[in-house]
């Protein structure tokens, strides 16, 4: 039996499985409750990003093993990919690795941030000038460079003299 099995939670039922994998109303629903409650949406989105990196790293150990194409199909692809999704889900809402936790510790609290106009405020009412200042600008030095004639379109371009001593 595959050791994976068991990291899936005993009391999940297919229909559960099925509408955290096909979900795709989750995220507007997550943007809603981060408008209401930032912390809970905070450990959501956490979670979901430990599960997507343990969806990763089991891809990655999928793919690192040997294959034989004597039973290797498409479909058998495409079913361990569904199965790895569900389990890297149910391992990051058993909080298995941690990964998520440690992404909320470092993240800062959204209700201490203060908001744009409150930033903007406290900058003060003096614009930073787009003109350097005259005493930091270097002057412009004109060097008197004399510019060789043009040839004449179609003639040959003249030669220099030169002069031997």
């Amino acid at each position: 039996m595959d050791p994976l099995l068991n990291a899936l939670p005993p009391a999940a039922s297919a229909a559960n499985l099925t509408s955290s994998y096909h979900d795709f109303d989750g995220l507007g629903k997550l943007k809603g409750q981060a408008r209401t409650d930032s912390k809970s949406a905070m450990r959501e989105t956490a979670q979901q990003f430990e599960a997507l990196f343990l969806q990763m790293m089991m891809k990655s150990m999928r793919d690192a093993s040997f294959k034989s194409d004597l039973v290797e199909s498409g479909g058998k692809e495409t079913f361990e990919a569904m199965f790895d999704k569900e389990v890297s889900l149910a391992m990051s809402r058993r909080n298995s690795i941690g990964l998520a936790d440690m992404l909320l510790k470092h993240m800062p609290d959204p209700a201490a941030q203060a908001s744009t106009a409150d930033m903007l405020k406290s900058r003060g009412t003096q614009a930073m000038s787009l003109r350097p200042a005259p005493d930091k600008a270097l002057p412009l030095q004109v060097s008197p460079v004399q510019l060789a004639p043009l040839p004449r379109p179609g003639g040959p371009m003249p030669l220099k003299e030169q002069r031997h001593e």
